[in-house]
């Protein structure tokens, strides 16, 4: 880990883990919320908290929704870990990704991290927030990456300096863009990003909030890695994620 990467001044995220995961129910069953699949011998959620950890991030806010006791039961407030952890349970219905974000306003404080639940991130979050840092003015960065299925995702036109010019979002017209970096989940925000998100109400931040705050002059920015990260959304996925954890090898799935 170089200097760069070591000084990180965020210290606060926020693990969006509301999600039903239906498409993982051959692994997970009925009885474990997606975040709480078990990956190398841990649930998700626990890599995700020791990731973070690492980096100097040591206060995590947590949605709840599907059931939240199996969460809770297991971490607690965090102190096992060395971390403070603070949940919201969403009710009586999910919230989507912003709505999710949104539970936490005036809890997260200056700039923060947000990253869905169902990724597995090896990410070095101090490098990232070292970048941002670079950006004053900005409200966000993303996690960007090029993609062999534009035709699936949602896609982002960026300048020279990654500065986020035009989003193109799924479902897309028969002739796709030039642009072949997609969204890959992971953000910081800036706490200005509350504003534009209405309470206690579904909301999400691909296709609602990143229009709105790009339209209204706000800064957003991309974010360029190599670190492992994949989304455990459906089996092959989950497979690979393992894989990597017993063996080390990067399996790149589509």
């Amino acid at each position: 880990m170089d200097e760069k990467a070591n000084k990180n001044p965020i210290t606060q995220a926020i693990i969006l883990s509301a999600g039903l995961g239906t498409r993982l129910r051959s692994v997970t069953g009925d009885a474990v919320p997606k975040v709480m699949v078990p990956l190398g011998g841990k649930p998700l959620l626990e890599h995700h908290i020791e990731q973070f950890k690492k980096f100097g991030v040591n206060e995590l806010f947590i949605n709840l929704f599907y059931l939240p006791e199996k969460i809770t039961d297991y971490f607690g407030d965090g102190s096992k870990w060395n971390v403070k952890i603070t949940y919201v349970k969403e009710e009586p219905e999910i919230r989507g990704t912003a709505g999710g974000v949104k539970n936490f306003d005036g809890m997260v404080h200056g700039d923060f991290f947000v990253i869905y639940g169902d990724m597995f991130s090896r990410l070095d979050y101090g490098r990232m927030a070292a970048e941002f840092a670079e950006r004053p003015g900005h409200i966000g960065m993303m996690l960007i990456g090029e993609t062999d299925h534009p035709q699936d995702s949602d896609l982002v036109e960026v300048d020279d300096a990654l500065n986020f010019k035009k989003l193109y979002l799924k479902p897309h017209a028969r002739n796709l863009p030039d642009t072949r970096m997609s969204f890959l989940a992971t953000y910081i925000f800036n706490e200005r990003i509350m504003r534009y998100i209405p309470p206690k109400r579904y909301y999400e931040i691909d296709h609602q909030i990143l229009p709105d705050i790009l339209m209204k002059g706000e800064r957003f920015s991309g974010y360029l890695s190599d670190d492992y990260i994949l989304d455990i959304g459906t089996p092959e996925r989950y497979n690979a994620v393992e894989e990597y954890l017993n063996d080390g090898r990067f399996r790149f799935i589509s």
